[in-house]
């Protein structure tokens, strides 16, 4: 089939050949266009002619955020005038890096979410609804609508957020996928529920969910996954990407990690010294991309905590899978002896019911450690507050067997903090330890 690359079902070792020889050409094409990695290959004197495999990546020096923040326009490989679009990340966690494009870059673009969006079962005679936003300097929305251009399905571009559009478009045009982040699904059920409309019955049978985690790292359906599935008994998949490596990991139906596409992207999980991890282990991922003409990158940190799935999978492809995203690596936290990244925090917070907006504060204390505090506006009634704190307080016990400090204050406080009027993503995790640096 077109959208179903035939390299993804051959044994591991034709994979790896296969690799092997992508890397070498993109090394060369690196060597001759760009300014930063022409830099890298000279100073440590680096001849990429003795890269032969993915095995001798560790050769390479890492490339980091810091690196593309400060030397930007010695990644790009093409004169500006083959450049078509521009597109920055999220800011989340820093200023936003730039990445320009050229038409290759968004032909390659496409086909990573067609072949994505087939991996996930779709098809040409889908209709997909894309209740994230496609402006605002964002890959993803405009990925996702090259991609189902692509496969020759249909699409209805609502963006993210007014439930009351989004129900209205369902009701119009009959789609029977969405593409979301996942909480939102619950913040679409909760207008169904209060409207009066049969969303059980409706043309929705699926949703590729974006952004948060389904699932956890032995692949079952998380709080979020399992409250979703319970009030609606859609097809759930999960979705990995960023912006840097311009490619999509995507489940399958079975649902047991997002699969790699070898001819897009190599992929390392690294330990804290720059090693290979054991089978099985966690790591952090490092991407080198395949086939990007603009910005392409070389052995980059993503900074994102994971762990591989190498086995063949149900759905007969051979290629590594890639586990929920376990947080990011400058994000960790150590509180009172236990250790936990956001998404944690987050997870118990999206799935308590009186929790209207939040966000996480991380400071070190008067010993030098870590601290947490947790800023809520709530739905409930103000005298309820303390109640409603201390029952808080008692899940988070429950569920990660620390208690961090719980603040009530407004949702207009927190959407300030947030950002939410100027920023693609709220920030919903605010580091304000002594020894914290963005990467």
């Amino acid at each position: 089939m077109k959208f179903v690359p035939s390299i993804e079902f051959e044994p591991p070792e034709i994979i790896k050949k296969f690799q092997d020889e992508k890397l070498k050409e993109n090394l060369l094409y690196l060597k001759n266009n760009s300014k930063y990695y022409q830099n890298v290959f000279n100073k440590n004197n680096i001849k990429i002619e003795k890269i032969n495999s993915v095995s001798d990546l560790s050769n390479i020096p890492f490339t980091t955020k810091t690196d593309l923040h400060n030397y930007n326009t010695d990644f790009l490989c093409v004169e500006r005038e083959k450049i078509v679009d521009y597109i920055t990340t999220s800011g989340t966690l820093g200023n936003p890096v730039t990445f320009a494009m050229t038409d290759k870059d968004l032909e390659r673009l496409a086909y990573n979410e067609a072949i994505s969006f087939t991996c996930a079962g779709g098809k040409s005679t889908d209709i997909y609804q894309l209740m994230t936003t496609i402006d605002k300097r964002f890959m993803a929305g405009l990925a996702y609508f090259l991609g189902i251009r692509k496969m020759g399905a249909g699409i209805i571009r609502v963006g993210n957020g007014v439930a009351e559009l989004q129900w209205d478009s369902i009701k119009r045009f009959n789609p029977n996928t969405i593409i979301v982040v996942p909480s939102f699904i619950l913040r679409v059920i909760k207008y169904a529920e209060d409207n009066g409309i049969d969303y059980k019955n409706s043309s929705i049978k699926k949703a590729v969910c974006i952004g948060e985690n389904l699932r956890d790292t032995n692949l079952e359906l998380n709080l979020l996954g399992s409250k979703i599935k319970e009030k609606w008994d859609i097809q759930l998949f999960s979705t990995y990407a960023s912006t840097e490596m311009a490619t999509t990991f995507c489940e399958c139906e079975y649902g047991c990690g997002g699969h790699e596409h070898p001819e897009l992207i190599i992929t390392e999980l690294v330990d804290d010294d720059g090693n290979v991890v054991e089978d099985g282990q966690i790591g952090e991922l490092c991407v080198t991309t395949l086939g990007v003409e603009g910005m392409p990158l070389l052995r980059f940190k993503t900074g994102d905590m994971a762990k591989f799935y190498t086995e063949k999978c149900k759905c007969g492809r051979t290629t590594k899978r890639i586990s929920p995203i376990i947080g990011r690596k400058n994000q960790m936290i150590k509180f009172k002896g236990t250790t936990l990244f956001p998404s944690a925090i987050f997870e118990v917070l999206d799935n308590t019911d009186l929790v209207n907006n939040y966000y996480v504060e991380v400071s070190t204390n008067d010993i030098g450690t870590d601290d947490i505090e947790i800023f809520v506006s709530t739905n409930c009634e103000t005298e309820n507050n303390y109640k409603f704190v201390a029952q808080l307080k008692d899940k988070f016990k429950a569920r990660l067997r620390v208690t961090p400090r719980i603040s009530i204050t407004s949702s207009d406080v927190i959407n300030k903090v947030q950002g939410k009027e100027i920023n693609r993503k709220p920030k919903k995790f605010i580091d304000k330890r002594s020894n914290n640096h963005d990467n």
